[in-house]
């Protein structure tokens, strides 16, 4: 799948590289993280961890995206960056994600992808997503636990009645 070369440089040191065949991004929200890789050309028999994978497929986790988020309103959220950047079934996506939970992992998949194709043309896709919301990192997150709070980041201790 990638092949190394090894390049030259002064005094016949070698560094081996790596040329790889897409594009790598990596979107956030909440406490999930999706590592995702564009793929603009697919060869014949091509396998992403034991699955099968054709043009126009999106993988997550070993399974086709629409197995892995299943609701209607999810599919449209996941395939909204593509339709409005006209990329629908054009290239391939295989994600990994980790942590959080399904909408926080929905939400960064979708981030991924955006971000993924703003680095494979930003003149044709950027303007798009950026007028769209797409490539803005939500950085709300989980508040932190407060020492002698009771337990949460926000509640109050319990006073005594007497």
């Amino acid at each position: 799948m990638a092949e190394k070369n090894v390049e030259k440089i002064n005094n016949d040191k070698q560094i081996k590289t790596q040329k790889r065949d897409f594009i790598f991004a990596v979107g956030r929200r909440r406490e999930a993280v999706a590592r995702v890789r564009l793929y603009t050309v697919i060869k014949d028999g091509m396998a992403w961890k034991d699955t099968e994978v054709k043009k126009g497929d999106i993988i997550v986790n070993k399974k086709p995206i629409s197995e892995y988020f299943k609701s209607e309103t999810a599919r449209y959220i996941y395939s909204e960056p593509l339709r409005v950047a006209h990329a629908q079934n054009k290239y391939t996506f295989t994600i990994q994600v980790v942590g959080g939970g399904p909408a926080g992992q929905l939400q960064a998949v979708v981030h991924g992808i955006s971000k993924a194709l703003s680095v494979l043309d930003k003149d044709k896709y950027r303007p798009s997503l950026k007028k769209k919301g797409f490539l803005t990192r939500d950085a709300r997150t989980r508040q932190r636990r407060k020492v002698g709070m009771g337990g949460k980041s926000r509640r109050e201790k319990q006073s005594p009645k007497r």
